[in-house]
């Protein structure tokens, strides 16, 4: 009965040393590593525009007033064109005194003659209502025909809803890995075990149908309203 014990419990010791040796035969040789991509189209839902007006004065309390009344004139404007009071944000005003010089043959100054004071201040409107600000920025001459020097800049685009978007392209990237690995297995004659190790790749937004680079850091794309975000996981299978 002894001889019998020994010999059940032999089985067993020599059963577990097989199987610690055949996991770990697994674990140190056999995996494969894939690289998944995840990627959507989709269309900001912020935008952000700005613009700056001046006036040039050589009476300073003129200058004031003059720039006080136009950024009357640009709020009465945007909110003529449907945008809310809440989503125009002036910025302080800058003051620069403006001279025009002339040179000698050296190019030293030979003589400055004070201009006027230049008084300087930007506008930006922040809102989800995309269409609308674009067409506002679109019009904005309006504004010079009515005598006010308006300089326009680009539009910015941006999306509220990133961490979701992040989330459902790791998932799509994920799956897409483990596709391939699967793939890759079976022409192989073997069968994907578990997941030994996983890391993610940098996280990138540029124009849709455009040749952007990526980046190293990762793009960041605000010009172009529809944007293109991708991401890559890279994945190591043990396979048996």
């Amino acid at each position: 009965m002894l001889a019998i014990s020994i010999v059940s419990l032999s089985a067993i010791i020599v059963a577990l040393i097989l199987k610690s040796a055949y996991l770990a035969r697994i674990q140190s040789n056999d995996t494969i590593s894939v690289t998944g991509l995840g990627n959507k189209d989709f269309d900001s839902d912020l935008i952000v525009w700005s613009g700056t007006f001046n006036r040039i004065n050589k009476d300073l309390k003129k200058a004031y007033a003059e720039i006080d009344q136009d950024r009357e004139t640009i709020k009465k404007y945007l909110i003529s064109k449907g945008i809310k009071e809440e989503n125009i944000v002036f910025q302080s005003i800058n003051i620069n005194r403006e001279f025009n010089n002339e040179y000698d043959a050296n190019y030293n100054v030979r003589k400055s003659t004070f201009v006027g004071y230049n008084l300087s201040q930007s506008v930006t409107i922040e809102s989800n209502e995309v269409d609308k600000v674009e067409a506002i920025a679109r019009s904005i001459t309006e504004l010079i025909n009515q005598g006010i020097e308006f300089y326009s800049n680009s539009p910015q685009y941006f999306y509220t809803k990133l961490a979701e978007l992040k989330l459902e392209m790791i998932e799509a990237a994920t799956q897409d890995a483990y596709t391939r690995a699967k793939k890759i297995a079976e022409n192989s004659g073997s069968k994907v075990y578990k997941l030994k190790k996983a890391s993610m790749g940098v996280f990138q937004i540029v124009a849709q149908n455009s040749a952007e680079d990526f980046t190293w850091g990762g793009a960041f794309n605000t010009d172009s309203r529809k944007k293109t975000a991708s991401i890559t996981v890279k994945l190591e299978y043990l396979i048996k």
